[in-house]
């Protein structure tokens, strides 16, 4: 017999996702924290958008706020998705080393 110990991310009595790790529980929780209070600046401008693409738009914002965050400050989308394919390229690379573990 063994013993896992899993975190939980519940909003609202709903439970959003479960992670092996705290710190990876408390990332995704924090996205979350984002994507609402992206939600609720969306909702106050003078757009007029529907709840559903709010919600969605919201949390791909939230998702990749580096890349938003970057290019707010002046980045050019070139260098955005170096990045993004650099992520994506050391994601599949960990997942391999977990997989073959």
């Amino acid at each position: 017999m063994s013993v896992e110990i899993q975190y939980v991310v519940v909003r609202d009595g709903v439970e959003k996702m479960t992670f092996a790790s705290k710190k990876e529980a408390d990332a995704y929780d924090k996205m979350l924290d984002l994507a609402d209070n992206l939600g609720e600046w969306l909702k106050m401008s003078p757009l007029d958008i529907e709840d559903d693409t709010i919600e969605t738009l919201s949390f791909y914002l939230a998702e990749h706020k580096d890349s938003l965050s970057q290019l707010l400050r002046g980045g050019s989308l070139a260098s955005i998705k170096s990045t993004e394919e650099n992520k994506k390229s050391e994601k599949k690379v960990k997942v391999a080393i977990d997989n073959a573990a």
